[in-house]
């Protein structure tokens, strides 16, 4: 469910006017009117590949956000080329998407990453987590639309938004950013430059996209350690390769267990697994 005051008010889209729905899967929200269609040119990053193998952190694994930050300002440059070179099924589309640029850019895996850092979904570990990375996905798309707006132009209904002003996404919400980042700067070079796209950030399902990683869709939680899943193919078994290669790592993984876990539905009860986000 979406609100539509809320909504408006806090997309860098509102001077555009009022916008009057989502598209179906409700990642983004854009404006639309009869000279336009909106256009949604999404990409997802896999988080797991950015945990990388540190003897100082805990379990012996920490995050690269440098790493992450660069990934997603490459992501940004592409899904902005792919606005130039798309094919536009009807003008409306092609007016849309070349005044306002809007890009997305989404995750797959979080619960993945979780698990892999030994974190409980619900846990403060894990919520830091997810604000770092969705907080470096943000700033690093705002520094490379803005360095394509200085070399390119900001895209041409800039003037008037929320970021032309130098708001950005979490002051639109009253957040105060972590300080992994720099923002000031930033913001300053946003106002001066402009941006080449409207927006930046939409967090779309991935419910098909994830399963060619083999990872969890989108920033969900596994629904269960073990299930069915059903797609124009068949329907196969998943079972949560976290939890699958721990049990092998301790030596619990065989027929029994196996048959136990399907018994009760995904359920896994105490099998000497502690501190294990199961």
């Amino acid at each position: 469910m979406l609100y539509k005051d809320a909504a408006n008010a806090k997309s860098n889209q509102q001077n555009l006017g009022t916008i009057k729905s989502s598209n179906l899967c409700t990642e983004i929200i854009e404006y639309s009117a009869p000279d336009e269609v909106a256009v949604c040119n999404l990409a997802s990053i896999a988080l797991p590949t950015f945990i990388v193998n540190d003897p100082t952190a805990p379990h012996g694994k920490r995050y690269d956000f440098k790493k992450l930050h660069e990934v997603a300002k490459v992501i940004t440059n592409n899904l902005n080329t792919i606005i130039d070179v798309n094919y536009y099924p009807v003008p409306e589309a092609r007016n849309s998407n070349m005044r306002h640029r809007p890009i997305g850019i989404g995750v797959q895996g979080l619960a993945d990453a979780f698990m892999c850092l030994k974190m409980s979904f619900e846990s403060p570990e894990a919520r830091e987590l997810n604000l770092l990375i969705f907080e470096t996905i943000y700033h690093a798309a705002v520094e490379a639309s803005a360095e394509l707006a200085e070399a390119q132009g900001a895209y041409s209904t800039f003037q008037g938004s929320p970021a032309s002003q130098g708001k950005l996404q979490f002051d639109l919400w009253g957040v105060t950013p972590s300080g992994l980042w720099e923002w000031e700067d930033l913001k300053a070079k946003v106002i001066r430059t402009g941006l080449r796209n409207s927006l930046l950030v939409a967090p779309m399902p991935t419910a098909s996209t994830s399963q060619i990683l083999g990872f969890n869709e989108c920033f969900e939680p596994y629904t269960s350690n073990i299930y069915t899943r059903r797609v124009l193919a068949g329907e196969f078994q998943v079972v949560c390769p976290w939890l699958l290669r721990d049990l092998v790592s301790l030596g619990l993984w065989d027929d029994d267990m196996k048959n136990m876990i399907i018994a009760s539905g995904g359920e896994l009860f105490d099998q000497n697994l502690q501190g294990d986000p199961y």
